[in-house]
């Protein structure tokens, strides 16, 4: 198994993404700590599912923006598995509108949960990793941290941000053996995607050479590989996909 042994911290995981990462991760024998703002339902449903796979799993209620709370969370990762090898950056959300009506709250909501929670986890682990010398980060960005995209202002930018914080933390503690690694997702098919109207998601497919929106399974996939040895020597990389639609 390629992760056999080891314990992630996913942020963000009870859906989406974020989750189809956790169970890649646990399918290798990875143990899981997650994130989600709340404990409700829908986190327990996530929780039971990966803890059929035959790992441990705990959930925390946390809000990622919160440096304080970022920080608690990871001690008591530490506290409840004893070890802490991977962390996922996945926590996000959008709040879209032109950069002429987008509001204050809305810039700043975006930039927080988005980026400034990369910063705090990182920030939380970091001690952790370089004491142990070793470690994988990885942050998830989006093809717009790239390309940019009308409507989307603050999420571009704090994509953007994401890439220019996990080149930094690259080369600050690639010495240490600790890898940090970005993902850019292009247009994939979540609860979010899925919900747009049919016209709007046909003209997004349109785009996309390949001719069809990604799986959030796609996406786990390259995260695998980053968490894992076969990725030894990568890092300071951003690793689109996309389906060729950048």
């Amino acid at each position: 198994m390629l992760l056999e042994n080891k314990t992630a911290l996913i942020t963000g995981a009870a859906r989406g993404i974020g989750k189809q990462i956790a169970l890649a991760f646990a399918k290798e024998g990875c143990n899981i700590a997650f994130t989600d703002l709340e404990l409700n339902e829908q986190v327990e449903a996530t929780r039971a599912e990966i803890a059929a796979l035959g790992v441990n799993v705990r959930a925390y209620a946390s809000n990622a923006a919160d440096f304080e709370a970022a920080h608690a969370v990871v001690d008591d990762v530490i506290k409840d598995f004893g070890q802490l090898d991977i962390l996922v950056n996945n926590a996000g959300i959008t709040r879209d509108t032109l950069l002429m009506r987008m509001t204050e709250e809305q810039w700043d909501l975006v930039i927080n949960v988005n980026l400034k929670s990369a910063f705090n986890f990182t920030h939380a682990v970091t001690p952790i990793m370089m004491k142990q010398r070793s470690g994988s980060i990885i942050s998830l960005s989006s093809v717009v941290g790239l390309n940019g995209n009308a409507g989307q202002a603050n999420y571009a930018a704090s994509k953007a941000g994401i890439i220019a914080l996990t080149k930094s933390v690259a080369k600050e503690l690639g010495s240490r053996g600790v890898r940090a690694n970005a993902i850019a997702p292009g247009f994939i098919m979540t609860d979010m995607t899925k919900a747009l109207p049919e016209d709007t998601l046909k003209q997004f497919v349109s785009m996309i050479p390949m001719r069809r929106g990604g799986e959030p399974e796609e996406v786990a996939k390259v995260a695998l590989f980053l968490a894992s040895d076969l990725a030894s020597y990568v890092s300071g990389q951003v690793i689109q996909v996309n389906g060729a639609m950048a």
